[in-house]
């Protein structure tokens, strides 16, 4: 009998499904438009470490630490970047 208590797969969610002060990694970036070009030029890139601090009240758009500075996103653009958790997040 299997069991999947021990499953060492980190979960990857999207980063619009980042509550605020939880804490993750960029798992993959997509880069076919002008939006995701210009995101991975402000630093949003694979393996890079991000926060989410708030959201405004009716739930768009979010914000995020990263690299030292804070990033505003629209729900519908966080959404297209997916995020491995961090073990340690609350």
């Amino acid at each position: 009998m299997k069991s999947n208590f021990n499953n060492s797969k980190p979960a990857i969610r999207s980063l619009a499904d980042l509550l605020p002060g939880e804490t993750g990694r960029v798992a993959k970036m997509p880069a076919d438009n002008s939006v995701g070009r210009r995101l991975m030029d402000l630093g949003l890139l694979p393996d890079t470490p991000i926060r989410a601090l708030r959201r405004s009240p009716l739930g768009d758009p979010s914000v995020y630490e990263l690299r030292g500075y804070r990033l505003c996103l629209r729900r519908a653009d966080a959404a297209t970047i997916q995020i491995t958790l961090d073990k340690l997040s609350p």
